[in-house]
Order: structure tokens, then C-alpha cells, then sequence
């Protein structure tokens, strides 16, 4: 059997560029963006993501000429291609010829063609052109010397998740017939269709979850969602394999959306041989950088290692209510912390900012105002850090605690109809998330099926859907000893969406040791008190001890003296079970007290307002060191590291400027050991183990299993 090898991304060191569209500019401006692109330290381009209108101006006739020139212009400056496939943006005449094509909502309308993404998934004629363009691409490049990856097609479901037209509808009953093995029947008692009447007795009575009078069926919902990512995919896949063909030794990819709800990345990510991401940080967060590296952690984990930060803005949007620019150092930091959290490429929308066009007010590395401009020096900047940083590329993280993340589960918890509308799966999971950023404690992402044993701590915020398979998977992590905390409203349904009987926290009642027989939710802005001082929000339930010892209860409401916060011993390990939402403070503390017990300790001590990221290579660790806050800071190091910004040696303490940052390589010379405040050096453990939870290699570098 022939086992395929995960091309490499070629490009020296950390990947830096942007998205280059040069069709927007005379040609004369070219040579300029060359001359300027060396200056900054840009080594790759994403090029022709948008241009099968100029590719293919009609249609079966091809007009390569310019992109010969750009990619011969971009070889010549030693600066690497990330060659796209323009299927994110159907010509003009390809619509008017194929009008079938264009998507159509869940109220049956269909949608007009004059932006990008107008397309319907499950088009034949879609499909069909957009392979015939790929395949033109592939061949015409295939000995190119220009490109180092292939880009297929921009931000899958990104405007158009899912068509609702009679195509879509066909492709989704084909899709149903495979799921369920053409028995109709098992669709039938999967869906619950006992409920409302909604039996079916011939396949082509199904159709997609289209505008009705009354509510979904819950369990449609699903699969619809599960097929609108499955029929994206099987697009992706189709062009992959037509420039995989022509190219074997050349990575491909596609740029994720950071945290979307439209696919399910724990599939996609396997098919991709560099995990990309594109990731836009929200003006209206008073502390983006928290969600920066949420998101990287996330993709690091699809990846199972280094990735791709594909896209980001040096400032403003122009997707906003209101556009704010970046603050003074913030593009710095901004990038330097993908890179902490394991980005090996850093890249932008795009390299010189349009003067015309729907996105004409969105920033770029070379904005409107030239390079006598805040942003052109800080690009420059950023290109000489990234280059100094080569070294980096290829380190992986040292993440001891696992937050389970589920495209499923947040799908289902924000269906129609549930005991409380307001619960938003991202919130949740932020929620959790932040106490461990702050504290500097590293994080990975996984699938409740995942391989659990790297980890001391895994954490279960809002897993409402949950199959037997992952259940089990997260009960025996606790009982080989490891330590589980569950939010409310986990493990209430399957993964037909169909409630888990007998009692809540459903699939989690005896691995918790408590069993609820009803749920009181919470209004918004309604607070119950805890006791300890603290609060809950959103939720409260009538919660019964089975076995488990209570933490913290109710102190006010209908639930006055039932346990809010739960501690159950599960063999050799512990389970607990938050009944509630609570407070920052309140929740802070609680996962301070598991994380002591579980013995997880932060990447290393530094001041408040500093984000201490490590990453690890064989022969070293380099801790990323971030003054957000900007009250500057003085770091302890190891006496014989060396800071790389700078090429000073630390001797023992690094001092941070406001707002700056510093890497610090440290030799790792045996196993070292970092306490932090609260733990006994009487008592001294391993260095954190170094994991790739999802074992997908992101193809930035060669990973070497074991290593540690």
C-alpha cells in the first residue's frame, strides 16, 4: 500500500506576505510592489484568487498572459506564489449562461450575481467549470518555478453555507440515502419523524429545512448542516486533486474562517496539507488579543501543529459598523501572537490597499496614503522580526489542559427551541478559556473522541450534543485518572439530536455522579446568588447528588440550597459539573482550584497584562513574552538564554517596554522545571509534553513523531 507523504511548504523560514492583486493596478505599478515587497521582507503572495473573469473571459477560452507575467515578475524577486483557484467568484457570463447556478435562500429566493460566493454547492454547471478552470491552471503551471502552494478556491462558506434550490434538495436526499443506508425507515427514527406528522414514506418527500410555518425539526437541522459542509468539502476535494495531480510535490490549502459555524473543520482539516486560517479581530472587543488566541489554539490544533495565519488587516475593516484602526504596536503584537500560538506563516488582506471596489476601505500592508504611513513602517518592522525568528518555524506547543470543541454540538445548542435562546457556543467556550489565557496556562482544542492521554485537564464547556463514542471516550480519561469538568446542558442529547433519558446532565449522570430532573434557565440579565459570594447567570437547575460532593450551592431563587457546582472521584480521577454560568471571578477561581489539583501550571510566571506563550523544539523552548496591557515588565528567563529580537543574552530577566514584546530561546538541557506561586518545589513535575491532538500534519514542516 502506498502511503502519501504530506508535501512541505518550501518557503524559508516564517512565511510573510499577502494577497496580491496586482490586476487591480497598472502594470507599471508592479515593479514598484517588487522593489517594496523585498523592503518589507515578503517572501510569499497569494495570487489570482479572484480572477477567472480575466483567466476566462469567456468561456473555454483562456487568456493566461498576465498571470505569466505576475508569476514570472514574483519568481524573479525570489518571492514564492500561494496559487489560487478563482472558484470563489464566478464570472458574469458564466451565470447568465448557467442561471440555474446561482444559489437560492431557505425562502426561495434566488439570488443575484454582481459580488462573490454567488453560487449554488451542488450545481453541476458549477462544478463542471470551476474543474475545468482548476484543471487549466494546474496544467499550464504544473513546471512553474513560482508556485510553493496551492490555493483552492477563498473561505468556503463563507456568503453562501448552503442553497436551497430543487439541485441542492436532490443532492442532500443522495447524501441522506448514503447516511443512512438507504433505509428509509432509520431516517425516519432518527429524525423522530412520529412528531408533527412528519413521517416519510419515499425519499423525494424530503426536502432541506426551507421556510415553514412553525418550527424545525431539530434533527433535519442537523444533517442539513452536516451535508452542507460534507458538499462543500467534495468541491474542495475535486479541485485538490486536479492540482495534486499535476503537482504532487506542492501543498495544498484553503483558508479557514478562524471560529465560523458554517463547516465542520474536524473534517475538513485532514484533507488539507497546511492548515490556513483567515482571522479578523473585532474593533468592539475590548481585548481581542484573548480571541487571537483562542482561534490560533484552535487551529493549531486542526493542524496538529504549525499552521497558517492566511489573512488579517494591519488596521481598519471595512465590515463594521464603525472602522477603527489598529491601536499604536498592535499589528506587532496582533502577529507575533499567531506566531506564539503556533502559526508558521503570517500573511494579509491584501499587499496594496484598492481604490476601488467593495472592500476599497479595507486596510492593507501598502495602504492609500503610501509608505510615509503608521502602517507601511510597521510592516516593515513586523518583516524584519519574522525574519530573525526563522528558527521558530517548526516548534510545537506544550498544552497539559483540553477544551472539547464540536462544529455539532454548537450547531445543535443554537437550534430554535431550547430551554434557553441565549446560550451561544463560542461565549461558553471563551468563558472558560480566558481564566486559563490569563494565567498563562497553555490550551488545545480537541474532539470528545479524541486521544486524551497528553493531557491533565480537560474541560467541557456547553457539549450539548454528544454520541455514546465520546461520552465514553471523556468518562475513561477521568477514571485513568485524569481530571473533567462539564458545563451545564452537556451531554443532553445524541448526535441525532434526540434527548438522552432517564435524567440530565444526560451522557454524563454517573461519570459527574449528579442527576437533574428539570432545568430552571435563567432571564436575561437574571442573576442567581452563590454561595461564596459569587453569581450565576443563564442557567440553574433542580440538581440531585448521586454520589458526587456539592461545592457550591444556591443561596437565593427556586433552587435555594441545591448544589450550583459539583465534585465527583470517578475512579482514579475527579469529575466536576458547573450547574450554572458563573461570574468571571467566581468561575476564574473555581478552574484556579482545578487546575492546582490537576497540577497544570502556567507556561511561566510574568506580571498581569503580559501573555506568556511557549513553544518547543528538540533543542530548545522560546517563550513569546507580550506587554498587552502596556505597563511594560520584567520578566525571569533562564540565565543562559538569549532574547532573538534583539540577539541580547537575558542573563536571567528580560525587561519588556510598554507595549512590546520579546522571544526568548531557551537550550533545553535535560528536562527543565518552572514552578509557579502555589506549588511546592518539594514536589517537582515534568516539563509539559509536547502534543498534536488532532495528528494532522500541517505541512509547514516535517514533523518527527516523539519528539518531547
Amino acid at each position: 500500500m502506498t502511503v502519501f507523504t504530506r508535501p512541505v511548504l518550501s518557503v524559508p523560514g516564517i512565511a510573510y506576505g499577502a494577497d496580491y492583486n496586482p490586476e487591480q493596478w497598472p502594470e507599471e505599478v508592479w515593479a514598484e510592489d517588487m522593489r517594496l515587497m523585498r523592503e518589507a521582507g515578503v517572501n510569499i503572495a497569494s495570487v489570482g484568487i479572484f480572477s477567472w473573469a480575466l483567466l476566462e473571459p469567456s468561456e473555454g477560452v483562456y487568456d493566461f498572459s498576465r498571470m505569466d507575467r505576475i508569476l514570472d515578475l514574483l519568481h524573479e524577486n525570489g518571492i514564492a506564489a500561494d496559487l489560487a483557484t478563482p472558484t470563489a467568484a464566478p464570472p458574469a457570463w458564466f451565470h447568465r449562461a448557467y442561471p440555474e447556478s446561482l444559489p437560492v435562500d431557505k425562502e426561495g429566493r434566488r439570488l443575484s450575481y454582481g459580488s462573490r460566493q454567488t453560487y449554488c454547492p451542488s450545481s453541476p454547471a458549477y462544478r463542471e467549470a470551476a474543474l475545468r478552470i482548476t484543471g487549466a491552471l494546474a496544467e499550464r503551471y504544473a513546471d512553474h518555478p513560482a508556485p510553493a502552494m496551492w490555493h483552492i478556491h477563498n473561505e468556503y462558506g463563507c456568503h453562501t453555507k448552503a442553497c436551497y434550490c430543487d439541485t441542492s434538495a436532490a443532492s442532500f436526499r443522495t447524501w441522506l440515502r448514503t447516511m443512512y443506508a438507504d433505509d428509509l425507515a432509520a431516517l425516519n427514527d432518527a429524525w423522530g419523524t412520529a412528531f408533527w406528522g412528519q413521517w416519510y414514506y419515499d425519499w423525494d418527500e424530503i426536502l432541506p429545512p426551507r421556510a415553514t410555518a412553525a418550527g424545525p425539526n431539530p434533527a433535519n437541522l442537523l444533517d442539513w448542516r452536516r451535508f452542507c459542509s460534507d458538499e462543500l468539502l467534495s468541491l474542495y476535494k475535486a479541485e485538490r486533486d486536479l492540482v495534486r495531480e499535476a503537482t504532487p510535490a506542492t501543498p495544498v490549502t484553503t483558508n479557514f474562517m478562524a471560529i465560523t459555524d458554517a463547516l465542520d473543520y474536524w473534517r475538513w482539516a485532514p484533507e488539507l496539507d497546511v492548515v490556513a486560517n483567515d482571522h479578523y479581530a473585532m474593533s468592539t472587543d475590548p481585548e481581542p488579543e484573548i480571541e487571537i488566541a483562542l482561534s490560533s489554539d484552535l487551529m493549531r490544533s486542526l493542524a496538529g501543529g504549525p499552521w497558517f495565519l492566511m489573512e488579517h488587516s494591519t488596521g481598519a475593516l471595512n465590515w463594521h459598523t464603525v472602522n477603527r484602526p489598529k491601536k499604536q504596536g498592535e499589528l506587532r503584537r496582533n502577529a507575533l501572537a499567531h506566531v506564539a500560538h503556533g502559526a508558521d506563516g503570517i500573511a494579509y488582506f491584501q499587499w496594496r490597499q484598492s481604490k476601488a471596489g467593495a472592500e476599497q476601505w479595507h486596510s492593507a500592508m501598502v495602504p492609500h496614503a503610501g509608505t510615509d504611513s503608521q502602517i507601511w513602517r510597521d510592516v516593515v518592522r513586523l518583516g524584519t522580526d519574522l525574519g530573525t525568528l526563522a528558527e521558530v518555524r517548526g516548534s510545537t506547543g506544550t498544552a497539559e489542559v483540553a477544551i472539547t470543541w464540536d462544529w455539532k454540538a454548537r450547531w445543535a445548542l443554537e437550534f430554535p427551541a431550547q430551554p434557553n435562546s441565549e446560550l451561544r457556543y463560542v461565549d461558553l467556550v471563551r468563558s472558560w478559556y480566558e481564566p486559563l489565557w490569563r494565567a498563562g496556562v497553555a490550551v488545545d482544542f480537541v474532539r470528545p473522541d479524541a486521544n486524551l492521554s497528553p493531557y491533565r485537564l480537560v474541560l467541557v464547556p456547553g457539549l450539548y450534543l454528544v454520541d455514546d463514542e465520546g461520552a465514553a471516550n471523556l468518562a475513561a480519561f477521568t477514571e485513568r485518572g485524569g481530571t473533567l469538568v462539564v458545563g451545564f446542558h452537556s451531554g443532553a442529547v445524541d448526535e441525532n439530536c434526540h434527548v438522552r433519558l432517564g435524567g440530565y446532565p444526560g451522557a454524563f449522570r454517573e461519570v459527574l455522579g449528579v442527576r437533574s430532573d428539570e432545568y430552571f434557565p435563567l432571564q436575561p440579565g437574571e442573576t442567581i446568588a452563590l454561595s461564596g459570594g459569587g453569581t450565576g447567570s443563564l442557567w440553574s437547575e433542580r440538581l440531585r447528588l448521586a454520589g458526587a460532593e456539592a461545592v457550591t450551592e444556591y443561596t437565593d431563587g427556586p433552587m435555594r440550597g441545591v448544589p450550583a457546582a459539583t465534585r465527583n472521584t470517578y475512579g482514579d480521577g475527579t469529575a466536576w459539573y458547573l450547574a450554572t454560568h458563573p461570574d468571571p471571578a467566581t468561575l476564574t477561581s473555581l478552574l484556579t482550584t482545578v487546575c492546582t489539583e490537576a497540577g497544570v501550571e502556567p507556561a511561566h510566571s510574568a506580571p498581569e497584562g503580559v501573555e506568556v506563550v511557549r513553544r518547543r523544539s528538540p533543542s530548545a523552548d522560546y517563550l513569546f513574552l507580550i506587554d498587552h496591557a502596556g505597563h511594560g515588565a520584567e520578566v525571569t528567563v533562564a540565565e543562559d538564554a538569549v532574547e532573538l529580537l534583539t540577539g541580547e543574552a537575558t542573563l536571567g530577566s528580560v525587561v519588556l517596554a510598554p507595549g512590546e514584546i520579546a522571544v526568548v530561546r531557551e537550550p533545553r538541557h535535560g528536562v527543565r522545571m518552572y514552578a509557579s506561586s502555589g506549588t511546592s518545589a518539594r514536589n517537582p513535575r515534568p516539563a509539559p509534553r509536547t502534543t498534536t491532538p488532532s495528528g494532522v500534519s500541517s505541512g509547514l514542516v516535517d514533523h518527527t513523531p516523539g519528539v518531547s
